[in-house]
């Protein structure tokens, strides 16, 4: 496994950022798909890519958390696959084939009308992925395991995958980072290295939220999970077994390190990076 981070986690501009990971011996970088880079013409994106070559770092994926409509919302999704259809194009010129989003909470019923939205719209947006080799990995996080697993293999699709986030899973909805590899093996094209607390256990879907098929917002009866993100190894995601899942289902991609807040991110991503490195080494 080989080591890279998450390009908007140093808060710097992108020639700094590149010049940071490269000093501290990353391997990768994962583009977040900024304004920037959503309206940059080809010889631009050429220009990223090539600085991105001049420093040894690989484009390990595309983030294209880009939303302003939802998969799931009829008369909208249209528009979301659209979004993600171009970010997958942008991705290719950068010779990234690996696009991750967060896509939603997916209803573990599959005769709910939002997961039958999603199925639809996220079997568009993989078929298109696939025809252009690459793939459009799902950030783990708001449903168990196996209903993420379920509708994966409903949308049946060679550009489907998963970006696996193990503290999504452990501080927001308390599942096992371990048992989710072994559970979406097969599908794991990608991974987030972050760690993070649940602080008060509670429902993961009412704490990101279901948007309805009409666009309006699913109310829910029980509590939000109350958690907090923290620098990697100072959390609850038990590596050493996670990294032993991973290497199991034959995974030999990147960790690639997300840190969301914090006040000193570069301390925190140079904590990660040695952590990570001894774990793997």
């Amino acid at each position: 496994m080989k080591i890279g981070a998450l390009s908007s986690s140093l808060r710097k501009p992108l020639p700094v950022t590149l010049a940071t990971y490269a000093e501290m011996g990353l391997k990768g970088i994962q583009l977040l798909a900024a304004p920037e880079i959503l309206i940059a013409d080809d010889k631009l994106l050429a220009e990223y890519k090539a600085m991105c070559d001049s420093y040894g770092l690989v484009i390990s994926a595309v983030c294209g958390d880009v939303c302003r409509t939802h998969f799931s919302v009829e008369g909208e999704w249209q528009d979301r696959v659209r979004v993600h259809n171009h970010v997958v194009d942008l991705a290719a010129k950068l010779d990234s084939h690996i696009i991750t989003t967060h896509i939603g909470v997916v209803p573990e019923d599959r005769n709910d009308p939002v997961y039958e939205a999603m199925a639809k719209s996220l079997k568009a947006a993989a078929d298109y992925s696939a025809s252009r080799g690459a793939v459009l990995a799902v950030e783990t996080g708001p449903e168990k395991a196996e209903t993420l697993l379920q509708i994966l293999d409903d949308v049946d699709s060679k550009g489907i995958g998963v970006n696996l986030d193990p503290a999504n899973l452990r501080m927001v909805a308390c599942v096992d980072a371990a048992h989710a590899v072994k559970v979406l093996g097969k599908y794991i094209v990608h991974t987030h290295a972050k760690d993070g607390i649940n602080l008060v256990p509670g429902s993961a879907a009412a704490t990101y939220g279901i948007v309805e098929v009409d666009g309006s917002k699913r109310k829910f009866t029980e509590e939000r999970s109350q958690y907090k993100e923290v620098p990697l190894g100072d959390g609850q995601v038990e590596w050493a077994p996670y990294l032993a899942a991973l290497k199991e289902v034959g995974f030999d991609g990147f960790l690639t390190i997300e840190r969301e807040c914090g006040e000193d991110p570069e301390g925190d991503i140079r904590k990660a990076y040695n952590f990570l490195k001894d774990k793997i080494s």
